[in-house]
């Protein structure tokens, strides 16, 4: 197997630039594992579950991440070069792994100004524009420094077309977010449920746990080998606790449904589930990639936004749905207008 089975042409018209207002006004296609498909919104999400079902949500909070800033001129001779950059991952002490742009004029040593007071030094480039930059202060500081000069790190198919602004730090940020700010981008899945959605949910007697998975680069990283089995995520921290891996498995013994919402939830539950589907706590890293043929363990329902073609996220709604089913759904979406990406419609996909 390999990419072709999962491409699709998408017309750039349906990339959604910004989200619908209010967010949980966006509509939701549900997908049935056998093929019956039904157009309805967020807000019917409850309709479709049963009380006692557990919606699991990634609390994770997106970090500003987004960067401007300028590499001065080397000597009399050259000129300075703006720079965008892009935090992708914390390798602790103030250093980074981030995606530069132009990282061709960048080289190791070269100095990069945000703001007064607030600069990085090139450690080390890699392949794809990937450098290694070390600021000058972390901790608390840095935190204070990518707040006042950050910007929300939107994805690249909506920063080619827009630049990120003041409404993207609310948009772009679940309501739900937990206080560490480690994420390089938005569980989007989780962007579509207000506090109004999430009344709703309650008063229908569904359940909501959290676990915490930090987006980095091995969620939206493009695959680049042709064929499957030779692709590898980068690997993102995660962290499942004791009391709610007892709940999740309490529940599913009683018979309820786990519905994560969005594929960095369910990833972070399948990483922690046994082969006999049990869930245990775990604290650390996963590079989990979830392709057609694998087993699914811990999830019983998904809410999930559409995902760019050929991409491990389209992979793993296709090894939930299986990927006729959700190439088919994918072609009603299309042909209806349902928006795509982050800011996009989001599905309900029922095995």
């Amino acid at each position: 197997m390999d990419l072709s089975a999962f491409e699709f042409d998408l017309p750039e018209a349906l990339i959604a630039l910004r989200p619908v207002e209010p967010q949980d006004a966006a509509r939701l296609l549900v997908v049935h594992g056998d093929g019956r498909l039904e157009d309805a919104g967020v807000r019917d999400l409850p309709r479709y579950l049963s009380p006692g079902d557990v919606l699991v949500f990634n609390d994770t909070r997106v970090l500003p991440a987004a960067l401007k800033g300028v590499r001065p001129a080397r000597d009399g001779a050259s000129r300075d070069v703006e720079v965008d950059l892009n935090l992708v991952e914390d390798q602790g002490d103030g250093r980074w792994l981030a995606l530069a742009r132009p990282g061709r004029r960048l080289k190791e040593g070269d100095e990069i100004r945000f703001a007064d007071g607030f600069s990085a030094r090139i450690l080390a480039r890699r392949e794809g524009g990937e450098v290694l930059i070390s600021f000058e202060g972390g901790g608390s500081d840095l935190h204070a420094a990518l707040d006042a000069h950050g910007a929300m790190p939107l994805p690249p198919y909506i920063a080619r077309r827009r630049p990120a602004d003041a409404k993207d730090r609310e948009t772009y940020q679940t309501s739900f977010a937990g206080e560490e700010a480690a994420s390089v981008a938005a569980p989007t899945a989780g962007l579509h449920f207000t506090p109004r959605l999430l009344a709703d949910i309650d008063a229908a007697g569904l359940k909501r746990e959290a676990v915490r998975l930090h987006v980095g680069l091995g969620t939206f990283k493009p695959l680049e080998e042709r064929h499957l089995a030779e692709n590898r995520l980068y690997e993102e921290w995660r962290r499942l606790t004791p009391e709610v891996a007892a709940r999740l498995n309490a529940a599913r013994v009683g018979g309820a449904r786990i519905v994560p919402v969005g594929t960095t939830a369910m990833r972070t539950l399948e990483s922690c589930a046994d082969a006999s589907s049990r869930l245990h706590a775990a604290t650390g890293p996963t590079d989990i990639f979830l392709k057609p043929g694998d087993p699914i363990r811990a999830t019983d329902a998904l809410v999930t936004n559409f995902h760019l073609p050929a991409s491990s996220l389209f992979m793993l709604v296709c090894t939930l749905m299986g990927t006729e089913v959700m190439q088919a759904a994918y072609a009603h979406a299309i042909a209806e207008g349902y928006r795509f990406y982050s800011y996009g419609d989001a599905c309900l996909l029922l095995p």
